[in-house]
Formats: structure tokens, C-alpha cells, sequence
């Protein structure tokens, strides 16, 4: 599996519109799963974690013309540029 670490600075107040941009959206196929967290410290600070099955799937996912014109609609949320760190899964452990 493969996928990418975000650390995303949103605009105060926009957690809400940040989860309805993202919600229910195709993100294409090899697409796996994805979670936010809000932290405790700082409520405007968002971690993401999106998963694919592969590394092929996940650069196909961002290349794509519908993540591009998704992406547009979460960029206007952020205060800051997002910090990506893009890698290979290397351990989970989920409960069933």
C-alpha cells in the first residue's frame, strides 16, 4: 500500500466545509481509505492520511483531472501551503 501524510493549516472556522468538500467523493480506483485528524492544540490544524493500494494508484488518483478540480475547492480552506509526505505503508495493524 502507499499513500500520503498531510499536515494541512485551514482557515479558522472551516473544519466543517473542509469535510463536506471531501465528503463522499470518487477518488478512483486503488483507492483504500482516508482519515483527518483534528488536533487537540491547535483545532485549525488537520492531519490527513489517504490510502491506495499501490503507488501506481495513488500518483494515477493525483494526476487525475477530478482530484485536480477537488483539490481547487479544498485549497480556498487552507491557511497555509500543506506539508505532503508521500511513502510506502510499511505496518497496520486494524482491529476487525
Amino acid at each position: 500500500m502507499y499513500g500520503t501524510v498531510a499536515k494541512l493549516k485551514i482557515k479558522p472556522g472551516s473544519i466543517d466545509e473542509l469535510n463536506r468538500v471531501s465528503d463522499g467523493r470518487e477518488r478512483g480506483p486503488g483507492f483504500v481509505g482516508v482519515y483527518a485528524f483534528q488536533t487537540d492544540a491547535d483545532p485549525d490544524e488537520v492531519y490527513m492520511v489517504a490510502i491506495f493500494d499501490s503507488k501506481e494508484s495513488y500518483f494515477a488518483n493525483a494526476g487525475s483531472p477530478e482530484q485536480a478540480a477537488a483539490y481547487e475547492k479544498m485549497a480556498q480552506l487552507f491557511a497555509a501551503e500543506p506539508e505532503w509526505n508521500d511513502g510506502e505503508i510499511i505496518y497496520s495493524d486494524l482491529a476487525e
